[in-house]
This record gives C-alpha cells, structure tokens and sequence, in this order.
C-alpha cells in the first residue's frame, strides 16, 4: 500500500463502572457509548447501533463534500438522514448481527438536481 493512500485508524472501547456503558477513545477525543436498555443497558447515551448509523452518515457528508470538491460543483449544504432496522426475530444472518435494512436520505443544496444524481452515483461508487 502507497503511504499516500493508506489511512490507518485506532479507537479504543474500554468497560466503566456502569454496567453496559462503554468510555471510548480516539486520539484526544473521549465518548460515552451505552448499551441498549434491552440489553440491560443505560441506554442513556448514544448507543453502538446509533454511533455505526451516525459514522455512516457523517461519512456520507464528507464524502459528498469532496467529490463535490473534485466536480467544481456549487453545493452549499449536505443533510442526511439515515435509519436502521434491526430486527432479531428475522435475522437476516444466523452468524452475525447486522441491519436488515438501512435507508439514507440526502438532502443536497447549491446543486442542480442531475449534479444531485451525479453526486450520490458517484458516492455509491466509493
């Protein structure tokens, strides 16, 4: 792998004093993760599902941002919406938890919508 293209990337999860809350570091940044109250769990702060959900997102809107960059296009604004549906009942696997589904909506201003279309295309490509 070129050093100019590889990225590496360290977090670390450790256990607290609370059952089910996780204290989570990454280079000088610190986060509190809680388990679900299924779980037995706080479930008072942003939960695993959610954070994996939000990175996602926010993924999507510097991702857009730069390849919007690289078009030269005019977009102002990025919004995205994205949820989860996780269902154990109806596994989608039997080996490992994943979604069953997940929706993103973007909302994109500053931009004609074929430059829209242009953008997310080439987002998904990623």
């Amino acid at each position: 792998m070129s050093q100019s293209t590889a990225r590496a990337y360290t977090v670390n999860a450790r256990s607290t004093e609370t059952f089910g809350r996780v204290l989570c570091s990454s280079r000088n940044h610190h986060f509190i993760v809680d388990g679900p109250v299924q779980n037995g769990c706080p479930g008072e702060a942003v939960t695993p599902a959610e954070l994996f959900l939000a990175a996602v997102a926010a993924c999507g809107v510097e991702l857009l941002q730069a390849i919007a960059k690289e078009m030269q296009a005019g977009l102002r604004a990025i919004a995205v919406e994205i949820s989860g549906l996780l269902d154990r009942a109806n596994p989608v696997r039997t080996d490992v938890t994943v979604f069953n589904a997940v929706k993103l909506r973007f909302q994109l201003a500053g931009v004609t919508p074929a430059q829209g279309a242009e953008l997310i295309d080439r987002f998904k490509g990623r």
